[in-house]
């Protein structure tokens, strides 16, 4: 090339179609980074829809390959269950129809465990089925029956919903005690549980449990049950309730589909 070319094609301005392709591949970088690293190719091209964008998937997935971004995510077995003991087990009342036609009319519950340089750290954790906010949490370092009361009591407390509310859970000793059972009759829940070994039955909140792992346990390690516990409730109040776009929900958060239900209601 000659010198005059070399200069010519150095001074030449940036055509308007390669500024729209930096400020969209600036756009995608900006929403992944916001996400925490989480998010793939068809959040990020929700949530830049939802900010006026009109991009494509194809446009979304083209340019996270060209900047080598892409969904951390990664897959440990330890049971939380243990369904061998005398307490009554209440009759399963959802049998895998995972629908709700209002907020506070099924909730879920489930344990999940953390590993930590520490030992295990434990979380009880319970689902609304219509907003898939986590209405109610607690974490300790055994999983006790205290475990699943306080994070009832807590979600009771926060969101006081009408009688009624389906309390869905496997049959595992914390929720099957007499104690829990009794808690859940003086909040007016009716109880449900799955069936034994079917891990399907309780799949809305298991599932909710890996991708916790899969966007947070799993990518990074925490050197103590403090440490845990904080990532935790930065994950679950910071990111996933408030700012997450959930695709079962349309790509909106769970807590604009549970103030959209209130609002309707008031």
């Amino acid at each position: 090339m000659s010198r005059s070319g070399y200069y010519a094609w150095r001074d030449r301005p940036v055509s308007p179609q390669a500024q729209r392709r930096a400020q969209r591949a600036a756009a995608v970088r900006e929403a992944w980074a916001l996400s925490g690293g989480r998010y793939g190719s068809p959040k990020i091209t929700a949530a830049l829809r939802r900010d006026g964008e009109r991009i494509s998937h194809k446009t979304v997935a083209q340019l996270m390959r060209t900047q080598q971004i892409r969904s951390r995510v990664v897959r440990k077995y330890k049971a939380t269950t243990n369904s061998r003991h005398a307490y009554p087990v209440a009759e399963n009342r959802l049998n895998q129809h995972f629908v709700a036609d209002r907020l506070h009319a099924v909730w879920m519950a489930d344990i999940t465990y953390i590993a930590t340089d520490e030992g295990w750290l434990y979380l009880a954790t319970l689902e609304d089925l219509y907003s898939r906010q986590i209405v109610g949490w607690a974490m300790d370092q055994r999983m006790t029956q205290d475990l699943v009361l306080r994070a009832l009591d807590r979600a009771v407390q926060r969101h006081r919903p009408p009688a009624g509310v389906i309390h869905h859970s496997d049959r595992g000793s914390q929720y099957a005690a007499t104690a829990y059972q009794q808690e859940l009759r003086a909040y007016d829940m009716v109880a449900s549980m799955s069936r034994k070994g079917n891990c399907y039955d309780n799949a809305c909140i298991e599932s909710w449990h890996s991708l916790l792992k899969k966007e947070l346990v799993y990518l990074q390690r925490f050197k103590s049950r403090a440490d845990a516990q904080l990532a935790i409730f930065e994950y679950i109040e910071g990111f996933y309730n408030r700012r997450r776009l959930h695709s079962a929900l349309g790509y909106r958060t769970p807590q604009e589909v549970a103030t959209a239900a209130r609002q309707s209601v008031s």
